[in-house]
């Protein structure tokens, strides 16, 4: 989610254990916001290798919310806190070589839908007319922030209206402008993220404050 959206979503408690040990996957991102109302933070990548948790990937830099981490609703510029399914990626971009995740190539066509009053709230749309004319608000997904990026499956089973969408791992402008509630680095490392992930190990997100 890039910052002009305005879009941002409810998480769970601000206080996450930095690895749930009863996650079934093998895979947990670790994203640490420096505290809840800052925009920057960490993120690491844990996996469980011969029974046991590593760190394979540490210290990269990410910009969340333009307001921080926490609880919120839609539009509040909020990145929500809690653990989360890692969903399929997608982007502007072919598919990266040897990429194990589903990957979905946005067009100028396709939109991911942030009205609460639409049936197609926090859906992907791929639509021919005039966005502005359907909803009232939406993502355009054909932009440079998603040349490549990573749903983050929040607020999709069930989905509750009002309560957050088109949350994703995405591509930076800079690490000094936040979001408007995803996660945001740089593309070299967003491809390193991507190119760990196997939706075999059942990968989670855990977003939470720097302990």
């Amino acid at each position: 989610m890039v910052l002009s959206a305005g879009v941002s979503a409810e998480g769970a408690a601000d206080q996450i254990p930095p690895v749930r040990q009863e996650t079934s996957g093998g895979q947990v991102i670790l994203v640490e916001a420096a505290s809840n109302s800052s925009f920057k933070g960490t993120l690491s990548l844990r996996e469980k290798i011969n029974g046991e948790w590593k760190t394979t990937l540490g210290g990269i830099p990410v910009v969340l919310g333009k307001n921080g981490i926490g609880k919120s609703r839609e539009s509040d510029g909020k990145t929500p806190t809690g653990t989360f399914p890692i969903g399929h990626a997608f982007g502007t971009a072919a598919k990266p070589a040897g990429l194990k995740l589903t990957y979905a190539l946005a067009g100028r066509q396709d939109y991911w839908i942030d009205d609460p009053a639409s049936a197609q709230y926090n859906k992907w749309v791929h639509y021919t007319g005039n966005p502005a004319a359907r909803w009232k608000s939406y993502e355009r997904l054909y932009i440079p922030q998603y040349k490549y990026a990573v749903v983050i499956r929040y607020n999709d089973n069930p989905i509750v209206k009002g309560k957050g969408s088109a949350i994703f791992l995405h591509i930076w402008r800079s690490q000094d402008k936040p979001t408007a509630g995803c996660v945001a680095m740089s593309e070299a490392n967003l491809l390193k993220v991507m190119g760990r992930l196997d939706p075999k190990q059942a990968p989670v997100i855990t977003i939470t404050r720097r302990q």
